[in-house]
This record gives structure tokens, C-alpha cells and sequence, in this order.
């Protein structure tokens, strides 16, 4: 099966949602892109209660440490229920945040639209292609995030997938890294990444992690089969737990002195592997 630009699908998206036509079936569309695009910071109680309930992209939400009163109470079960990434940090950091009067409490709204892994492997399979997802299981730099994502975009990766929590935050730094393929390029931001493996072997995709722990060599790994992809962090590599739940561990020749490759640089290896194996 080839893989190329024009095989991978294309999603409508309003927040969490794909439209659909009237005959219930997934449109296409066009967006413009631009690789300028900057996070928006949202500062203050009420501010930050009505982008929660417009349905807007929140990225993430920082709120004062010990932060109280009746709203700040609404505003944190508002958050819990809607499953966002919050982080309770000292008023400083929010004084350098912003400016503004920010009553201890700020959102910032992604760039980006997020969409649902189960909804984006499910449109591949109906679509009768092999999936081909990577994951990156916690890289926190953005440029590698960057480079990673523009590489995916390029060899024809289906999404990319990060967890909601402890992952590289997709700001102007990561656009322009990917030179715009964080606008093109469909992204699952997932709670628990575990599921999302649960989820791949229901659809008997291979779970191929990349480390240099690997037993077998990343020629050998037949990746024609649906396939997820598994990147490690920078500086710890794939977490145990998620390489016990992988079918095979594949690494790449090393012969020098260095034992090991920036993510971005391995990452593209592997996609490019697939690639070639799948156009040949």
C-alpha cells in the first residue's frame, strides 16, 4: 500500500468535534496556515469561566496555589470535569505570565485543535489504510516537538499523539520548528497513554517501540502492518511501562562513540523506514 501527502485524511474540526455532511459522512476542509501562530494567554475569574464554557482549545491552566472564594471553587470544578491540564503554581509566576489583574487564575488557548485518537484510528480504518500513528511518550522540548511533527507530516504519519500532561507545549517555538506542520498535521492530546495502546492492539496495530534497548534492528520490523510508533523522552526514554506493553523494541545501528540520537533525528529515521517500506 502507498503511503503519500494526499492518502492521509482531512478532519473539520469546532473544538473536540468533526463536522459531518448531511448523509453523516466526514467532510474535508481547508485551513489557513501560518507558522506565526502564538498561544493566547486569558487572565482572570471570569475571563477564563466563559472561554471553559465557549468550547475553546484550553492548552492549559494555571491557577495560584491556595487559591479561594465561591468562583475559584466553580472554576476548579469546571476544570475537573472538563479534564484539562492544570498546574498550581506561587503568584510570581503568574505576575510574569501577565500583566493583568489576573485574580490568580490563567488559561492559556492552544494554537492548535486537538482531536480524539479513537475517532482519527477509526477514519483511517473505514478509509481501509494501514494506520500509522506515532507517540511521544513525554518529549518536553519543543523544537524537537517541532522537527518531530514537520518529519511526520512529510512521510505521511496519520496524527502524532502526546499526553495531556508533561509534554512540550505546542507555542510559537514549536510552529515554527515544524515550519507550519503543527497546523497541518492532525494531534491527539490523550490523558493516559496506556488506553491509547489498549485502544491500537483492538485494532491489531503492531506497537513498535523505538530504543536503543531494542533486541531487533528497525530494518527488520515489518512495518507494512498498522503500526504505533512509540518516541521516548529526551533525557529517559520510553517509560517501563509502556515498553512492556510493546509487541517488538527496535534500535538503530550505533558505531560511534555517542550511544544515542536526538529524538527528532531517530524519530525520522523510523517514520522514513515506514515509509519506504510501504511505498515499495
Amino acid at each position: 500500500m502507498i503511503i503519500n501527502k494526499g492518502s492521509r485524511p482531512q478532519y473539520r474540526h469546532q473544538g473536540n468535534k468533526t463536522e459531518k455532511n448531511k448523509e453523516g459522512e466526514n467532510q474535508s476542509f481547508h485551513v489557513k496556515h501560518s507558522s506565526k501562530a502564538a498561544v493566547q494567554i486569558v487572565a482572570g475569574m471570569r475571563p477564563v469561566m466563559e472561554t471553559l464554557n465557549s468550547g475553546k482549545q484550553i492548552d492549559k491552566i494555571f491557577i495560584q496555589s491556595n487559591l479561594e472564594g465561591q468562583l475559584a471553587q466553580e472554576l476548579k470544578q469546571k476544570i475537573k470535569e472538563l479534564s484539562l491540564p492544570v498546574q498550581y503554581v506561587p503568584v510570581e509566576k503568574l505576575n510574569r505570565m501577565s500583566d493583568s489583574n489576573h485574580q490568580g487564575i490563567i488559561a492559556t488557548i492552544s494554537p492548535i485543535s486537538y482531536y480524539s485518537f479513537a475517532d482519527l484510528l477509526q477514519k483511517v480504518v473505514d478509509e481501509g489504510r494501514a494506520p500509522f500513528f506515532v507517540m511521544l511518550d513525554h518529549v518536553t522540548d519543543v523544537r524537537n516537538l517541532g522537527a518531530i511533527v514537520r518529519t511526520a507530516e512529510c512521510a505521511g504519519v496519520d496524527a502524532v499523539v502526546v499526553p495531556d500532561r508533561g509534554s512540550a507545549q505546542v507555542n510559537e517555538d514549536a510552529i515554527k520548528s515544524s515550519s507550519g506542520a503543527l497546523l497541518r498535521l492532525p494531534m491527539c492530546r490523550e490523558t493516559n497513554l496506556k488506553t491509547v495502546v489498549n485502544l491500537a492492539r483492538q485494532y491489531d496495530m503492531q506497537i513498535c517501540a523505538a530504543t536503543e534497548k531494542g533486541s531487533v534492528s528497525y530494518l527488520t520490523v515489518d512495518f507494512r502492518k498498522p503500526t504505533l510508533l512509540i518516541m521516548g523522552a529526551e533525557d529517559t526514554g520510553i517509560s517501563n511501562e509502556l515498553l512492556k506493553m510493546s509487541d517488538v523494541r527496535a534500535s538503530l545501528p550505533i558505531v560511534g562513540e555517542v550511544q544515542s540520537l536526538n529524538v527528532s533525528v531517530a524519530a525520522g529515521v523510523f517514520m522514513y523506514e515506514v515509509l519506504r517500506q510501504r511505498t515499495n
